[in-house]
């Protein structure tokens, strides 16, 4: 009876996946391309103070902080747009003459809106006691729209390679039973800066190449194959 019973249960089995065939998928990756103009720029700068007593630097540090502050506001950048990044006050010990120094350190994110005037507002922090430039990150104002773009490029782009694989076949692009997203990158442009010397010349040359940006979308897709 045990054994009847477990040969009704195989057979059963045994029909089911034979009327469930599994389905038939072919899987592409699609990658879609934006090229655009950038119109935005995040200026990463820093102040270091350094001195005997660690008051008076970190005062003079924070004087130095102030200024680029007002300075922003002066240069109508909106101070949602300033942003502290990093404070640091650390001891340093010279072993070979056996003195001891203190430097402050204090980094700002600052990003315009309006690259128009960056000559100007980088020449003007440069005044107000900024040493270091850290870094520049350029952007778009569109940036989500150029992503969608992208977006639906890179889809169109999976669909088409898709085609060409079962096309030679004699078989079809069904539906899409998953699509999954590698997410957007946006490769910074090649830029040009003069060195803190440069800048402190008379010299009126322009400072920064934007160049463009490609903001670039990357999705997986497993269609069905009719």
């Amino acid at each position: 009876m045990k054994t009847l019973f477990l040969n009704l249960c195989l057979f059963i089995a045994a029909t089911t996946m034979a009327q469930s065939p599994i389905d038939a998928l072919v899987t592409v990756t699609g990658k879609g391309e934006v090229t655009a103009v950038p119109d935005e720029v995040t200026i990463n700068l820093g102040v270091e103070t350094t001195g005997k007593d660690p008051k008076s630097v970190k005062s003079e540090n924070d004087k130095s902080i102030d200024a680029v502050l007002k300075y922003t506001k002066k240069m109508g950048i909106s101070q949602n747009n300033v942003k502290t990044q990093y404070v640091n006050l650390n001891k340093n010990y010279n072993y070979d003459d056996k003195t001891t120094t203190y430097t402050a350190r204090q980094t700002i994110s600052i990003k315009m809106e309006n690259m128009d005037n960056y000559e100007e507002v980088v020449a003007g922090l440069m005044t107000q006691g900024v040493n270091t430039i850290n870094g520049i990150a350029f952007s778009s104002s569109k940036q989500k729209e150029y992503e969608r773009k992208a977006r639906t490029q890179a889809i169109l782009n999976a669909k088409e390679k898709a085609e060409q694989y079962l096309s030679p076949l004699g078989q079809k692009v069904g539906a899409a039973k998953m699509i999954t997203e590698s997410g957007a990158s946006t490769p910074q442009p090649m830029l040009m800066m003069k060195s803190r010397a440069m800048m402190d010349s008379s010299s009126s040359g322009e400072t920064l190449a934007p160049g463009e940006i490609t903001i670039t979308e990357s999705v997986e897709v497993s269609f069905y194959i009719q």
